[in-house]
């Protein structure tokens, strides 16, 4: 089914990441971007009303054909659930609460983790810090497939395989590429999610569990809203290793497409990137961008230039903790 990628190779560079020198120059003509920053005030209040809602479709399907169940787990259910953990993303950056109740941040994450059925949010957290800090590191930035990864699904059929599969690489490279260990935050993400779950299984059956779980798995896999992680950081350009898509599907995961927005101020929240946007426009217009995820991941798999080798890669430095 179609060439093999022609890619043999990340796309290794020496210069530093662009945001950082992007966020110097756009402050020292903007400042009054700062007025942007910190938590957004809606996005407990949305999380919340997101949960309730998933807690009452689980009620729903509890009597549902296993047919009828996996398409609104698809259809609805994971689309609420990747939903959620775009709304985990903003939560890690503290925009639920601000920057000085991170613990509070914390446990909201694993409140807004319950509907997704697996532990997630404490783990990720922990990871993208990484990605900010490191972003294109070498065994630092464990958004980089592995080589093998690379190496494995380089034709179009495999690369569909690789986008089915998404969530559990995502799980798994963590702790292949740069681990970590357990904390106790990630224990109590665990006995919560643990605990959240037997609960709806004593209360409606098995039905609500699988509908949470398979429709997180489904739709972090091959569906029109995870075009987002490809879009995000694969190289489609040469050299450019950030992109931002504006279009609708915006409203669905808390702006996440305004990517670029997001890498140059990441303690500003999803709901003001537009107004980055807007108040430094000769800094974004002209950078290339994506106007459809679809689009997006109907490139990835048949174009031959495109795989998981189109990423970015760099040395690092380790940034001592305080």
């Amino acid at each position: 089914m179609g060439n093999t990628t022609t890619r043999e190779d990340f796309e290794w560079v020496y210069t530093e990441q662009p945001h950082s020198t992007r966020r110097r120059e756009i402050l020292a003509k903007h400042p009054e971007i700062k007025s942007l920053m910190g938590p957004d005030p809606y996005l407990k209040w949305i999380v919340t009303a997101m949960v309730l809602t998933q807690l009452l479709a689980c009620y729903l399907v509890r009597d549902l054909s296993w047919k009828w169940l996996f398409f609104w787990a698809y259809a609805f259910g994971g689309c609420v659930n990747h939903s959620l953990t775009l709304a985990i993303h903003d939560i890690s950056h503290n925009a639920a609460f601000g920057n000085k109740e991170a613990r509070w941040n914390r446990l909201f994450g694993m409140f807004a983790n319950l509907p997704i059925g697996l532990p997630y949010s404490v783990s990720f957290k922990k990871y993208h810090i990484d990605h900010h800090r490191y972003l294109g590191g070498d065994r630092l930035d464990v958004d980089i497939p592995t080589a093998l990864e690379a190496r494995l699904f380089s034709t179009p059929l495999r690369k569909v395989v690789w986008l089915v599969l998404q969530p559990f690489f995502y799980a798994l490279r963590p702790l292949c590429v740069n681990p970590k260990p357990v904390s106790q935050l990630e224990l109590l993400n665990g006995l919560v999610q643990l605990a959240y779950d037997l609960a709806l299984y004593q209360l409606w059956g098995m039905k609500p569990v699988v509908y949470m779980v398979a429709g997180s798995l489904l739709c972090l896999g091959l569906h029109p809203i995870s075009g987002h992680f490809i879009a995000e950081h694969y190289m489609y350009l040469k050299g450019h290793e950030t992109y931002s898509y504006y279009g609708p599907l915006n409203w669905l995961t808390f702006n996440v497409g305004y990517h670029m927005e997001h890498h140059d101020f990441p303690s500003i929240p999803g709901c003001r990137l537009p107004q980055v946007k807007k108040m430094a426009p000769e800094f974004y217009d002209h950078l290339p961008q994506h106007d459809s995820w679809i689009r997006v991941l109907w490139d990835f798999v048949f174009c031959d230039q495109l795989g998981p080798f189109s990423r970015i890669k760099r040395e690092c430095r380790l940034v001592k903790e305080d």
